[in-house]
C-alpha cells in the first residue's frame, strides 16, 4: 500500500513538474498571436508613385507580400503593389525615426525579376538595404530537458546595392563583410570592436557600413 502511494506521489509530482515547465515556457515566451507585426501597424507617411504623384496619410506595409496600404481618409483604404511605387517613407513610432523604402527590381529565387521593397539603411560607396519577414522557429526549452517550443520571430536579411546597380544578398559572414572593405578592413574591424557592434543587429550594421562610407 505504501509503495503504491509512493508510486502515485512520484507520478503526480512528475506530471506537476511537467505542467509547471509548460506554464513557465508559456509565460516567458512571447505570444506570437499577441505581438503586433510590422504588417499590422499603421504609420504616418508618404508615398511617391511611379507616375510621380505624392500621397500623404496613414501607411501600412507588408514586405512579404510587397504590398502597401494607404488611407487618405478614415473611410477609404487603397492598396498598391511594388510595381506602382517609386518609394515610400514612414515615421515609425516604435523606433521614433523616419524610415525609407524603395521598390527596386530584384531577381527572386524563382528567377523571376520584379520590383520588391527594400528598406534603405545607409547609402554611399556601399549602400545597405534590408528586407524583413516573419519565420517560425523552434527553440530548445531551458527549463525541461528534451522539450522545445516554436514561435514566430521577425528576421532581417541584408543586401548591398553595388555601384553597377546590382543587388547582392549579404552572406551573413563577418569575413565576407570585411573582404568587401578592401584596404579599410582593419579600420572597420577596429571600429566594430571599439564600439562593440554586431552586424546581426540592424542599427549596428548600418553604423558599420556608414563608417566605412565615411572613409571615402
Amino acid at each position: 500500500m505504501l509503495n503504491r502511494n509512493n508510486r502515485n506521489n512520484r507520478s503526480f509530482l512528475k506530471h506537476l513538474g511537467a505542467f509547471m515547465i509548460i506554464a513557465l515556457v508559456t509565460i516567458l515566451t512571447p505570444n506570437a498571436s499577441a505581438q503586433e507585426w510590422p504588417s499590422e501597424m499603421w504609420h504616418e507617411g508618404k508615398i511617391v508613385l511611379l507616375e510621380g504623384d505624392t500621397l500623404k496619410g496613414a501607411v501600412k506595409y507588408d514586405m512579404q507580400q510587397d504590398l502597401i496600404q494607404f488611407t487618405p481618409s478614415a473611410s477609404q483604404t487603397i492598396a498598391y503593389t511594388a510595381r506602382k511605387i517609386l518609394y515610400f517613407e514612414i515615421f515609425d513610432q516604435t523606433v521614433r525615426r523616419y524610415r525609407q523604402f524603395f521598390a527596386l527590381p530584384y531577381t527572386t529565387q524563382s528567377r523571376y525579376r520584379a520590383p520588391v521593397f527594400f528598406e534603405l539603411l545607409t547609402e554611399g560607396k556601399l549602400t545597405l538595404l534590408a528586407r524583413e519577414s516573419i519565420e517560425l522557429r523552434t527553440y530548445s526549452s531551458m527549463y525541461y530537458y528534451g522539450s522545445s517550443y516554436s514561435r514566430q520571430v521577425l528576421i532581417y536579411k541584408y543586401y548591398f546595392l553595388t555601384e553597377e546597380g546590382d543587388i547582392e544578398e549579404f552572406t551573413g559572414n563577418k569575413n565576407d563583410l570585411l573582404d568587401m572593405m578592401g584596404k579599410y578592413d582593419e579600420d572597420v574591424e577596429k571600429y566594430i570592436r571599439t564600439n562593440k557592434l554586431r552586424f546581426e543587429d540592424k542599427a549596428d550594421f548600418a553604423r558599420i557600413v556608414a563608417f566605412y562610407n565615411s572613409l571615402f
